[in-house]
């Protein structure tokens, strides 16, 4: 009976498992695929990048970064336009300007704090 069990699970699982296949025309075409599929982040995961996600949305991003790959469009421009439409969170790389400067500071700013608080914490131990 568990046999027949695990049967089941296994053949109504196998959906879950699936695995993107794209026609690329040559390796380079792949290799870049690969490369800008590791290079974004997954919107809805936020921790993981497109490749390792299986959520949906992640899904509809690899089809489209595919499609561009598949058109013969560099990663620049398919990099460009994901950033035009998402915004820059979606490069685990964001550039440095006023919408990101708090991700790019933040851990230093945090540090310092830590720090200060450490520092205030051992003086005061010190003096009494």
């Amino acid at each position: 009976m568990i046999k027949y069990i695990t049967l089941l699970f296994v053949l109504f699982s196998m959906p879950l498992m699936a695995i993107e296949v794209y026609d690329f025309e040559n390796r380079e075409q792949e290799a870049l695929y690969q490369q800008l599929a590791k290079e974004l982040r997954c919107l809805v995961c936020q921790n993981q990048n497109l490749a390792d996600s299986d959520a949906g949305l992640a899904k509809d991003l690899k089809d489209q970064v595919a499609e561009f790959v598949i058109a013969g469009q560099n990663a620049d421009t398919i990099k460009q336009y994901m950033v035009d439409r998402y915004g820059d969170f979606v490069t685990y790389d964001p550039p440095m300007n006023a919408s990101t400067v708090f991700l790019w500071f933040s851990p230093l700013v945090v540090f310092l704090i830590g720090g200060l608080i450490l520092f205030l914490n051992i003086r005061k131990k010190h003096h009494e």
